[in-house]
This record gives structure tokens, sequence and C-alpha cells, in this order.
């Protein structure tokens, strides 16, 4: 007898046992609820195995203190090879009364459980053996075609629903030792299985179909839970909007009255200046009558010109600023210098003709010294005009009279202009505050007008949205409507589903009176295999093919063989004893 190899051995119990405490784990929770709780003693039993089936030829790390030998190596090798599990990694970490690496182990297997994704993470594990490789030798379970099989096994898990509180165990000091008492059944309890797996199989039809329509009572309030709120937005929008158009009108309306606010203004001032025009042009027209015709007059005349002259390019200055702050002063002022240019050249024209007026009494005056002895001939018509002269120097007190009275008048009119000047200066500065006001408030309506126009636009994007939401609402309501369909639809299987659930209770009363038919059967295949017994296996060796399928055998086929061999007998789905006996062990 050729002596097998220890390790080899030591994998072939720890897969059957994981077999087992899988298979007693899946039967005992649909049976008696698929939802367990920590305390649940097949489900504690199962993470004893598979701490024992991971800690199998795992690797002594030495350090300078001590040795240590733990599986949280590994597993923690999973976070860098899928990366949902990294959420597992930081809540095991996270958790507070863990002290020990093995600890941290048993918590990550609890919640991989938990999260029905044990295999999906240990799977990743067992393809990358090379960076397995660190941590486990090379005849360990992980490293064999062993770890295949229960990674394959730990799919069935999915169905088990569990709610493990992982804070409150005590994961750093529990001894994991394996119970084989569990395992261990009577033969009574055989003729009892099947019944239990139908119970359990139309338990898990009618839990798979109350949870669907506990999903689908969800999706249907949550759904119109967002409707509500989708409407609430829409109307407050809505209103936004109303308020937002009143305030445009409003504030429209407002920069309609300073506007026409701004054009009585400019109107009252083109009025003051058409008065001043009219008050200057009299007084030129007094000037003219008094200046004409003496040469004193039209001196005392030009200096006073002169003086007016000053004031007038004052007044001109102070107009010019004016002018520059509006358009429209500019063109009265503009008026007022082509009048004042008109009457300048009226001067000029004056001037030349006392010119010719001079050259004329210097020509009789020539002609009077040629002629002397007409001199005496005409002293009579001398004395003639020295009562002339007298008669015109009394007319000249007149007119000096008349002067004096002229250049009062004109002092009280200059004062009368002094005070009308000053008056419109501070009108002027009155006008240039509030234009100043004005036109602060313009830049600040500019500013609300832009501010309004960015507004309109985010307002208009807002509803380009709400109008592409409604859609996808309108959208959203059809697959409700077409969701609704499916639920009655679910709703008439659901009923049809408990009619067979009921007709399925009469046949289980039915199969109660079969079950004495049954065990005439039991006891048929207790005498085949009594004649079976004299059978001998096959060896390893001879056993290269398949005697039904004709196919080569190799290691994991046959374990996954044994595997299927094994559920089949025990659930007992009436396969002939005759091929077991031909494939190898």
């Amino acid at each position: 007898m050729a002596t097998k190899d220890p390790t080899a051995v030591e994998r072939a119990n720890l897969l059957n046992m994981a077999k087992l405490s899988i298979k007693g784990l899946i039967e005992s929770a649909l049976s008696f609820g698929r939802t367990l709780d920590s305390d649940y003693p097949p489900l504690q039993q199962f993470f004893v195995v598979m701490e024992h089936c991971l800690k199998h030829g795992l690797k002594v790390r030495k350090s300078f203190l001590s040795s240590n030998k733990t599986i949280w190596g590994p597993l923690e090798l999973v976070e860098k090879l899928y990366p949902e599990a990294e959420e597992i990694g930081a809540s095991v970490r996270d958790l507070p009364g863990l002290k020990t690496p093995l600890g941290r182990a048993r918590a990550w297997l609890r919640l991989a459980l938990m999260q029905k994704k044990m295999a999906d993470y240990l799977r990743c594990l067992i393809i990358q053996r090379d960076l397995l490789s660190e941590f486990y030798e090379y005849h360990a379970l992980m490293m064999e075609e062993e770890g295949a099989v229960i990674v394959g096994l730990l799919v069935g898990l999915n169905v088990i629903d569990a709610n493990l509180c992982v804070k409150g165990e005590d994961l750093d000091s529990q001894v994991g030792v394996i119970d084989f008492s569990m395992y261990l059944k009577n033969e009574d309890d055989i003729g009892n299985k099947e019944r239990n797996v139908q119970i359990a199989a139309i338990l898990d039809q009618k839990n798979y179909v109350e949870e669907l329509n506990r999903q689908l009572n969800s999706t249907v309030i949550s759904l119109h839970s967002r409707v509500d709120s989708l409407e609430k937005s829409n109307t407050k929008l809505i209103e936004e909007l109303a308020i937002a158009k009143n305030n445009i009108i409003k504030l429209q309306e407002e920069n309609h009255q300073l506007r026409s606010e701004n054009k009585l203004i400019l109107m009252k001032t083109q009025q003051h200046l058409e008065v001043t025009k009219v008050d200057v042009e009299a007084e030129l027209q007094t000037y003219k009558h008094s200046r004409q015709g003496l040469d004193e007059m039209y001196n005392e005349a030009r200096r006073q010109l002169r003086d007016e002259s000053q004031l007038r390019q004052d007044v001109e200055n102070e107009l010019a600023v004016q002018v520059s702050m509006k358009h429209e002063i500019e063109l009265a002022m503009k008026l007022l210098e082509k009048d004042i240019h008109e009457k300048q050249d009226t001067l000029i024209g004056l001037r030349q003709q006392l010119e010719e007026v001079k050259a004329i009494n210097i020509e009789m005056y020539q002609k009077l010294q040629g002629s002397e002895d007409s001199m005496k001939e005409k002293n009579e018509i001398i004395a003639r005009l020295e009562e002339k002269t007298n008669k015109i120097t009394v007319a000249m007190r007149q007119l000096e009279q008349r002067l004096q009275q002229a250049e009062k008048a004109q002092m009280e009119a200059e004062d009368e202009d002094k005070k009308h000047l000053q008056e419109c200066q501070s009108k002027s500065d009155s006008l240039q505050k509030q234009i100043s006001q004005k036109e602060k408030q313009l830049a600040q309506l500019e500013t609300d007008l832009k501010i309004e126009k960015e507004w309109r636009q985010t307002l208009q994007e807002d509803l380009q949205k709400e109008k592409d939401a409604l859609s996808h609402l309108r959208n959203e309501t059809g697959q409700l409507i077409s969701l609704k369909k499916e639920f009655l639809n679910l709703q008439d299987e659901n009923q049809q589903l408990k009619k067979i659930y009921h007709e399925q209770e009469q046949a289980l009363q039915e199969l109660g009176n079969k079950l004495s038919e049954s065990k005439l059967k039991i006891e048929d295949i207790k005498e085949a295999n009594k004649a079976l017994q004299g059978l001998v296996w096959l060896k390893d060796k001879e056993a290269t093919h398949c005697k039904l399928c004709e196919k080569e055998f190799s290691l994991s086929k046959r374990k996954v063989r044994l595997a299927i061999i094994e559920s089949i007998y025990l659930h007992k789905l009436h396969i002939p004893f005759c091929h077991l006996a031909s494939t190898p062990q």
C-alpha cells in the first residue's frame, strides 16, 4: 500500500468539511428562514471551517521578537485586487473592539457574507497565485484546485440573508473548533429531506415574490415623491418669474419718469436762456441808439463794450462748462456767440463811418486855410455857425445829462446782471448736482438693467432645464404607468402562485399518503445496495476515461463530479446507482 500525501489528505478533509458546512447552512436557512443571526450554530461552524481552510499552508512570518501567522494578510490584499472591497477593509479597521489581525479577519469574513460577495473576493485571490505565494506554501489549499472548488461552493451562499452584529462580538479571543456532531446524522432524518427541500423551494418562491412586491412598492412611492417635489419646485419657479416680471415693469416705469423729468429740466433751462437772450438784445439796442453821432460817447461806449465783453466772456466760459455737460445748452450758446459776432460787425461798420467823417473834417479845415479871403465873407456864416455851435453845446449838455442817466441805468442794469448771473450760477450748480445725481441714477439703472438681463438669461436657462426636467418626468410617468401595469401583472401572477401554493399543499397531503409506497421503494433500493456490495471501485491509475461519456479524467473533474454525485444522492433525484459504480473515486 502506497502512503498518501498528508497535505493532500488535509486538503480533502477540509474540502469535505466545507461542503458539509455550506450545504447544511443553506438547508437549515431555507427551512427556518433565510435571515440569520450571529448566534446561529451552523453559521458559526461555517466561519470556523472557513478559518481553517484559509489557515491551511499559511507561511509563518518571523520578526525579532515573535513569529506571526494570521490570515489577515491575504484578506487585506483583496482591496488592491477588487476596488469594491475597500469599504469592508475601512470598516474593519474602524471597529473599536478589534486588536488582533485574527479578529479583523473574522470580522472581514462576516461582512463579506452580509454583502454576498465572499465568493467574488476569494476568486480574485485564487486567480492571483503569484501574490498568494508570499503568504501560502505551494501545497496550501488556496494554492491548489480545492480552493477553486470551495469558491464555487460559496456562490450558493448568496441565497442567504445574514444580519450579524460585529461590534458587540469578542472576535479576538474566540477559539475556532469544528463541531463534527452537527454533520453526523441518523438514518431517520434522510426520509424527511425531500419534504424539507420542497417546502424550502416553495418558501423561496414566496419570499422572492414578496421581495419583488416590496421593491416595486418602494420604487412607486419614491417616484411619486419625486414627482411631487418637482411640481412644487416648478410652482416656486413660476412665482419667482412673475415677481421678476413685476419688478422689471416697475423699473421701466421709473426709468420713463426719470427721462420725463430730465426733459422738463432741459426745457426749463432752454426757456431761461431764451429770456436772457431777449434781455441782452434789448440792452444792445438801447446802447446803439445812445452811441450814434458822437466820438466821446463812442469812446465811453467802447470802454463799456470792453467791460461788457469781458463780463460776457466770463459768462461764456461759465456757459461753456454747462455746454460741455449738456449738448442742448451748447446749441443755445452758439446762437448767442453768433449774435455777438454780428454786433461786432455792426460796430466795425460804425468805426468806418466815423473815420470817413474825420477825413471830411480834415479836408474842410484845409479848405479854410487856403481860402482866407472867403473867411471874411463867411464870418457871418461863422457867427451863425457859432450860434449853431452854442445850440449844439446846449444839446451836448442835454446829451451828457442823458448819458449820465444812461450810465446810472447801465449801472443798475449791471447790478441786475450780476445778480442774475449769480442766480444763474447757483441754478447751474444745482442743475449740475441734479445732473450728476441723475447720471449716477442712470448708471445704477444701467447696472440694474444689466443684472436683470443676466437674470433673465439665467431664468431662461432654468426654464429650459425645467422643460427638460418636465419631459424627463413625463417619460418617467410613462415608465410608472408601465411599472403599474407590470405591478398588476405581478399581482395576478402572485394570485396564481397562491393558487399553485394551495394546490401544492394539497399535493403534499397526497404525498403523505404516498409515503408508505416510497418506503417500499426504499426497501427495494436497500436490496439493490446489498446486491452491489460485491462491486469494487476502480483504482485511479486504471480509470483514465469515464465509461459513460468516454472523456478523460483530471483531479478537478473527479472532485467536482464527486460533489455533484453526493448532492444528487443526498437529495435522491432517482439516478440509477450503476452510474455511480462506473465512475472512479
